[in-house]
């Protein structure tokens, strides 16, 4: 790894997170969120090509890889149900822990959906100017994901090629059947989302599967799905208290499949005012493993061009 990076737990809003860092610690910050079946180890292309353009940060989620609590430890409680909302407000205990100012919040897959509703709750109203750019995260990056309660979601549900969606919200089964065949079963999505899936190397997936090997983690990761309901009514809420004017940029896959049109639509009928489409050519759904420095490249112009409001 080339990144020199550097890994820290920190405690935010009692959770304790793996936090890994690279760059210099001085440059403008980016914070990477992953979805499922990922780890922080999701974005290591991306840390390398970024070098030493920027701060970059990336996290385990609560419950999974490093972001798990000691067996024994009383001292700090697990994020628990999966909610989006829940994790925005962690993630929002973080950025204030960590001190970031003008940050570009940057969710994939699960973790776009918890960037989703940190846009909803903070974004739009973080810190104040001052002489460093705002305090908190002034910019959003969702990638490879629908948002639950936005169109196109219904029709996502409907998707006979989306029957995870349904499995995984199915109490402790999915526990179950995927305990002890974490690589197995994370191989099947790595394989058939991907057009080409050696991009998706193996020492990845080997990461990303002990990540989630102890029976907690997996239940942290199949609660991400469990939390859709959920989700998706507190989304509604949102478009219903009014629009959002944070810039938002919205990145998918040429390979994956799904309109971007239609995706785009969505958010805005859900009142995101400030909106930006990007198409990572030759990815599917795990882009910022199958071409890592094109996101990055989408991501840092993004950073550079967008302007809040």
């Amino acid at each position: 790894m080339s990144t020199d990076a550097r890994h820290s737990t920190v405690v935010a809003d009692g959770v304790p997170l793996h936090v890994v860092e690279s760059g210099a610690p001085e440059g403008r910050p980016f914070l990477f969120l992953h979805g499922w079946p990922e780890s922080w180890r999701t974005w290591l292309g991306v840390m390398e090509a970024a070098r030493d353009e920027a701060r970059i940060i990336a996290i385990d989620l609560p419950g999974i890889g490093g972001s798990t609590r000691a067996v024994g430890d009383r001292s700090t409680r697990q994020a628990g149900d999966g909610s989006k909302l829940r994790l925005a407000r962690t993630v929002h205990a973080l950025v204030r822990e960590l001190g970031l100012t003008g940050a570009t919040l940057v969710g994939h897959d699960a973790g776009g959906m918890a960037a989703y509703a940190y846009l909803r709750q903070f974004a739009d109203t973080e810190g104040v100017q001052g002489a460093e750019g705002v305090q908190g995260v002034d910019r959003v990056v969702i990638m490879n994901t629908v948002v639950p309660g936005v169109a196109p979601w219904d029709d996502v549900l409907r998707n006979p090629h989306i029957w995870h969606f349904g499995l995984h919200t199915v109490p402790a089964l999915p526990e179950t059947l995927v305990q002890g065949r974490q690589a197995a079963y994370f191989d099947y999505f790595y394989d058939v989302l991907s057009p080409d899936p050696r991009r998706i190397t193996a020492e990845s997936r080997a990461a990303h599967a002990a990540a989630y090997d102890s029976p907690e983690a997996l239940t942290a990761g199949f609660d991400l799905y469990r939390a859709f309901g959920q989700d998706a009514r507190d989304n509604a809420a949102f478009a219903a208290a009014g629009p959002v004017g944070t810039p938002l940029l919205y990145v998918r896959g040429d390979a994956e499949g799904g309109d971007i049109r239609a995706y785009a639509r969505g958010l805005r009928e859900a009142g995101v005012e400030n909106l930006t489409t990007a198409v990572v050519a030759d990815a599917g759904h795990f882009a910022q493993e199958e071409r890592p420095a094109e996101v990055w490249a989408l991501v840092r112009d993004f950073a550079a061009t967008a302007t809040a409001g």
